[in-house]
């Protein structure tokens, strides 16, 4: 697992951080490295879950976004949500009440 520079994993909580190694395994899985571009430093939206350490963003791989993107949802499941941004995949822990 590679972090960006300025990157603090440490304050993640332990919902996402636990799942720091199932995301590790799917990219490298694949042949791409993990690399966790922002947690909760950063700008984003005032109520992005970045900002209660239950988000992480990683750096895309390449032109297969939508095979990494499928392979995450799955493995992670549905509290989990799993997004293709332009630059990067979001990845936030949010439960959804049945």
């Amino acid at each position: 697992m590679l972090l960006k520079a300025g990157v603090d994993i440490s304050r993640l909580r332990p919902e996402i951080r636990k799942k720091l190694n199932v995301i590790e395994e799917i990219m490298e899985t694949r042949g791409y490295p993990l690399v966790i571009t922002s947690t909760y430093e950063g700008t984003h939206s005032a109520s992005s879950l970045h900002y209660a350490n239950l988000a992480v963003d990683i750096r895309l791989p390449d032109i297969r976004t939508y095979d990494y993107v499928e392979a995450l949802r799955k493995k992670l499941g549905h509290d989990y949500d799993v997004v293709a941004e332009s630059d990067h995949i979001h990845i936030e822990y949010d439960p959804k009440s049945i």
